[in-house]
């Protein structure tokens, strides 16, 4: 009884202390963050700002029922279908579906793992019908799914074979819908960018992934009120101008004493705009709406940089008003929060309240006799896969984010380091402790859990990899820095393991040196030699910052002259003065780019934390100008995306495709029509010379594609320079990365739900819906240099991604 009235009295403490500590800037997120146990239950959703709730709102102007007859309809896999007169008369179509087949998952010979256990499904044949008098697809779903606690459902449409048509992207695609178990809810595809003269069949699919702990045996979704609508005003998919009467700006807000700029696609706004206290409506600044020429065509742009006010405003031109957004000192820490959520909802290994049980217990690695369980970290994206190098970026952002928060926000600051030291335990427990570590597999399916039954799976890869193992010992080692008064124990753990996998990865490189990137699944696959040496140099500065062992500071000097000779420092020519830029090799015949995963900051960190460990080194002045150059070159891609704050791709050269290693190494999943569709995109992008291009969106081919980690690991490494030469321009295209995420983009969506306004659905069909969810991010459409964002939700682009979530944590953190 003692025991109880003591935690009784602590937690009235704790919560009286709380009331009187601020969380959050937004009062109602502040709310839904203790309720959550300080995010150890996930937050709920808003959809109320959403980009689909926003377009249910649209004005219909006329619109045709589909039938919803099950002698229409047809069941596909392991579908079955029905239907049923409601007591209103109206017709409702039901799929059902059992949660288990009783058979093992069984996928590709390359990665056999990566399957479900079949699909279920119903389809409706169209016949060739022309709905090109109609934009949009419209219909109502009812899951009953008995304990399931993610439910979602694909909606398929096929055109025939007409030969394309201008003005179209696709003839056929698939488009996730996430919905709300056990709740009648609208839904819609709004088709303005499918041809759709000649349209064979809809149907729905959805794939058997196994039963979660609290999942029942059968699944029903019942549909109603299917209708082909025109709708008014549709959203634009493509391109860089904004939508018709749209304003585009940071829907999270801008930072005092920043530049501050939306901008406008409204007729007849006279040039001016006004800024609205949000709270009264008053107006506070009152604005000429300038154009602006630019390489991307003529923008009118509304400049509020010298308003410097704290508050909530509205910006206004004409009679078109945007939603509240914040102007302050700390505007990004809701964010954190939301992302800090999303991190959360996708550990693995976990009972995450409303998603999923303790899961992939029995998902296991093998090597020389052990067997260690994979189940832990943080699920890689959409699906279940598992990357522990992808796990090891996570926490070193979370880490960075403790360090900055910990004196600022302290509650924040501990939730992000306990989030990290669940990062850290998963790096720590798949080490073998002879240079071999599990390092990932590819997972679609919710297993049982119970070691013996059909579907343990022990394909986990493990290998023993230079670059891994020094990338990890950084990790190791920042985080032995970060948890020094939080847990002696584990930070001398931690600083023995860094020591110990740094040698380990320097035995391994001194038998094979550059290379072993064997694991095509694997986001280490691209990484070039300049950027390997440079990992090697930063985990060394890394371990001497920790240790101030003289051996470490050498080796940092030592594998840093490599990457300083794969850099540009000489102008492309007379008059294109672009420099600075890195190459994979001493050959210098193929550029540094990324197009999925990027660790492009690398070389900054290395260069930056040289010059801090090592200010008298002889060779600080050539590190400091690498850092320049690099600095210069960054500022130099920034006219190519103006007025938008986006981080151009950057320089490409012609013949990079002739290289076949790096090549097949940048450019998964292809079918072989690569090489000259590279030509192709280098020539829709910017002329530089006879030999270079600029490309304002990264090259791609296939299926990965999305530009989030790419421009923020562009924008970290901005911030880095922009801090080490103190140099507000550089800082200024970091903060531009984070705009353009938060709706500063020319659809004017936020990419992470629940953020600002206007965040869309996301292909999320493991874990369901999470705010702060992010995005693989806007990408370019098939050879062109423009942005490309549909409302059609598939993978990889609008796949969530917890690399997303660790670049923007890491970006923020330098703010």
């Amino acid at each position: 009884m003692k025991r109880l009235s003591i935690y009784l009295l602590t937690m009235s403490c704790f919560i009286n202390g709380m009331a009187q500590i601020s969380l959050a800037s937004d009062k109602q997120l502040e709310k839904e963050i203790i309720r959550s146990g300080i995010i150890h239950s996930p937050l709920p959703l808003d959809f109320s700002r959403s980009a689909e709730a926003k377009g249910l709102q649209k004005k219909v102007l006329y619109s045709e029922p589909i039938s919803t007859s099950d002698s229409d309809w047809k069941a596909t896999g392991y579908g079955k279908v029905s239907s049923m007169n409601t007591f209103d008369g109206k017709k409702i179509l039901a799929l059902h579906y059992p949660a288990s087949t009783g058979k093992r998952a069984t996928g590709s010979a390359s990665d056999p793992d990566y399957a479900v256990y079949g699909n279920a499904g119903m389809t409706l044949e169209i016949n060739g019908e022309n709905w090109e008098k109609y934009n949009r697809i419209k219909f109502d779903i009812y899951p009953v799914s008995p304990g399931a606690r993610v439910v979602n459902i694909n909606f398929i449409i096929e055109n025939g074979d007409s030969p394309k048509k201008e003005g179209y992207n696709r003839q056929s695609g698939s488009h996730l819908i996430n919905l709300n178990n056990w709740k009648d809810g609208s839904y819609y595809l709004d088709l303005g960018e499918y041809q759709r003269d000649k349209v064979q069949r809809i149907s729905f699919n959805v794939s058997i992934k196994g039963k979660d702990r609290t999942n029942g045996d059968m699944f029903s979704y019942f549909f109603k009120d299917f209708e082909l609508q025109q709708i008014e005003d549709p959203e634009i998919i493509s391109g860089w101008v904004p939508g018709n009467n749209k304003i585009v700006y940071s829907t999270t807000g801008y930072m005092l004493n920043d530049n501050k700029t939306a901008i406008v696609n409204i007729a007849n706004h006279n040039n001016q705009f006004q800024l609205m206290d949000a709270q009264n409506n008053g107006v506070v600044f009152n604005g000429q709406i300038k154009k602006a020429q630019t390489t991307i065509g003529e923008f009118d742009v509304a400049d509020f940089s010298d308003f410097n006010q704290s508050g909530t405003f509205r910006l206004k031109v004409g009679n078109i008003t945007t939603e509240p957004f914040v102007i302050g000192a700390n505007i990004w820490d809701n964010s954190l929060w939301r992302v800090l959520n999303y991190i959360f909802c996708q550990r693995c290994g976990y009972p995450v309240p409303g998603k999923h049980g303790t899961c992939h217990i029995d998902l296991c690695s093998k090597h020389d006799g052990k067997m260690i369980s994979f189940a832990g970290g943080w699920h890689d994206a959409g699906d279940l896969s598992q990357q522990v190098l992808q796990t090891g970026d996570v926490t070193y952002a979370l880490l960075e984010a403790y360090n900055k928060l910990k004196d600022k926000n302290e509650i924040l600051a501990r939730r992000m380091l306990e989030e990290a030291e669940w990062g850290i335990e998963f790096m720590l427990r798949n080490r073998y402790g002879d240079g071999y570590r599990a390092s990932s597999v590819g997972l679609l399916i919710w297993t049982d859990g119970v070691f013996g039954t059909q579907d343990d799976i022990t394909s986990v890869r493990v290998h023993n990899s230079a670059f891994d193992n020094f990338l990890f010992s950084a990790y190791e080692a920042f985080a032995a820095m970060s948890v020094a008064d939080h847990d002696p124990m584990l930070y001398e753990h931690l600083m023995n393991v860094a020591m110990e996998d740094f040698e380990f990865a320097l035995k391994r490189h001194a038998e094979v040196g550059y290379g072993e990137f064997i694991h095509f699944y694997e986001h280490s696959y691209n990484t070039s030699e300049s950027q390997y040496m440079a990992t090697i140099s930063w985990a060394a500065s890394m371990l001497y910052k920790l240790t101030t062992s003289e051996y470490y500071a050498k080796k940092a000097v030592e594998y840093i002259n490599y990457a300083l000779d794969c850099q540009r420092k000489e102008p492309l020519n007379d008059k294109d003065k672009t420099k600075g830029f890195f190459y994979r090799d001493k050959s210098k015949k193929v550029i540094v780019h990324y197009n999925h995963q990027s660790r492009e900051q690398v070389y900054m960190q290395a260069m930056t934390l040289l010059c801090e460990t090592q200010p008298q080194h002889a060779d600080y002045s050539r590190w400091a100008e690498s850092i320049r150059l690099y600095g210069d070159y960054l500022k130099g891609l920034m006219q190519y995306t103006a007025p938008y704050g986006m981080i151009s791709s950057g320089v490409y050269h012609i013949d990079e495709a002739k290289d076949e290693v790096s090549f097949q190494h940048s450019h998964l999943f292809v079918d072989g029509t690569e090489k000259d569709r590279f030509t192709v995109q280098l020539k829709k992008a910017v002329k530089l010379d006879e030999e270079h291009y600029l490309k304002r969106f990264p090259v791609s081919f296939g299926i990965f594609n999305g530009n989030t980690a790419v421009h923020l690991s562009m924008g970290k490494a901005a911030a880095i320079c922009g801090k080490f030469l103190n140099d507000e321009q550089l800082l200024q295209i970091g903060r531009e990365q984070l705009y353009w995420t938060v709706g500063k983009n020319p659809f004017g969506q936020s990419l992470i739900y629940g953020e600002g306004d206007n965040y869309p659905q996301m292909d999320t069909f493991s874990s369901g819906e999470m705010t702060g969810e992010m995005p693989v991010g806007i990408r370019a459409l098939d050879d062109e240099d423009f942005p490309y964002w549909p409302q059609t939700n598939n993978a990889t682009y609008k796949e969530v991604w917890v690399t997303s979530a660790g670049k923007w944590i890491t970006l923020v953190s330098e703010y």
